[in-house]
């Protein structure tokens, strides 16, 4: 009985849930075919090939976004199984494809096992001599283990730190009264509008001036506050009843032990979606590292995967090979966390 339950809880709801999520890759997924390969697709063409190819793409990918929007829950229900199994097959051939002499799109997972056929011309699908030399070339040529270290640190701190302050935040502005707040957090939402491009350089003349380029703290420092995660802990505050923190101040609970002990609690879930999204952020984080950073010492993992490409060759298999092993922190922390993830998300609309 238990196990009917559960088959039916995934037919109507998991399924539905993948074939969305699963949708959009698809459609990103090929929205990255298309510019990847535009250059060859214009050989021989008029110039403005590659701009009507692209105006192509972009109105099939709106056509599929808004029939999305128009198709209600039950249609997806009922059409869930099918729908998902022509995108996963759309998903691997998109994954496998090749796209020409020099541009092979192939799976991660095969191209960190296999050394010398990632170039191999036709396409080799499937490794004929897997091996983990590869694997092993990355922990031994560049101090992987560091890199390792250096991102985790990063990302687990930063992670850590913007949750507690997102929280706190969050919690004053949706349960404490007073002058100008419905302003401050209106403020803080106008910051959202900034593209991050836009604040690299000051953020970098103010590292310059507190001396802690080429730092965990010039890594850490920009990410302090997050004025998305303050608004997901704000909407998701609004939904904790006001009276129950009343009951506590009634009982003489200091304010501390109030935000500890009760608020932080309730909001498990959306905590581990925020954190979630910050860690991936932080993990994968590029040009703000590459910015601040200048000792090989201090490299987080993109930047130390970085180093297996340069002005006159790359070595894919090794990237693929360091990108694999990147990836696992991520999946964990997911799979850790995932109970908590579509909760978390949901809930953040509710308000009391």
């Amino acid at each position: 009985m238990l196990l009917f339950t559960r088959l039916r809880h995934f037919r109507a709801i998991d399924y539905p849930l993948l074939l969305s999520v699963t949708a959009l890759l698809v459609v990103g997924l090929i929205m990255v075919y298309s510019a990847s390969f535009g250059l060859d697709m214009s050989e021989g063409r008029p110039t403005t090939f590659y701009l009507v190819r692209q105006l192509e793409w972009a109105g099939l990918g709106t056509v599929a976004l808004i029939a999305m929007v128009l198709i209600d829950y039950g249609t997806w229900q009922r059409f869930a199984e099918p729908i998902l199994g022509a995108a996963l097959v759309i998903l691997v051939v998109l994954l496998l494809l090749p796209g020409g002499e020099q541009q092979a799109q192939r799976w991660l997972l095969g191209n960190s096992v296999q050394p010398s056929e990632i170039i191999a011309y036709p396409p080799i699908w499937f490794p004929a001599h897997p091996s983990l030399n590869l694997l092993r070339r990355v922990w031994t040529e560049i101090n992987f283990s560091r890199f390792f270290a250096n991102s985790l640190f990063v990302a687990s701190t930063a992670t850590i730190a913007i949750l507690f302050t997102s929280a706190f935040v969050g919690y004053v502005l949706a349960k404490f009264d007073f002058p100008g707040r419905t302003l401050l957090f209106f403020m803080i939402l106008a910051t959202m509008m900034i593209p991050w491009p836009v604040l690299l350089i000051p953020q970098y003349l103010i590292v310059v001036k507190l001396k802690i380029t080429n730092t965990y703290s010039a890594l850490i420092t920009p990410a302090l506050f997050s004025s998305f995660g303050i608004f997901m802990m704000r909407q998701y505050m609004h939904s904790i009843p006001g009276e129950l923190i009343d009951a506590a101040r009634i009982d003489g609970a200091p304010e501390p032990i109030i935000f500890f002990g009760i608020i932080l609690p309730l909001t498990t879930p959306v905590l581990a979606a925020l954190g979630i999204f910050h860690f991936m952020w932080h993990w994968d984080s590029f040009v703000w590292p590459l910015v601040v950073i200048n000792s090989e010492s201090m490299y987080t993992l993109p930047l130390g995967l970085a180093t297996f490409s340069n002005q006159y060759w790359t070595d894919y298999a090794a990237v693929n090979a360091g990108a694999l092993v990147s990836v696992i922190p991520v999946l964990i922390v997911f799979l850790l966390l995932q109970r908590y993830f579509i909760e978390g998300v949901v809930l953040t609309g509710l308000k009391a």
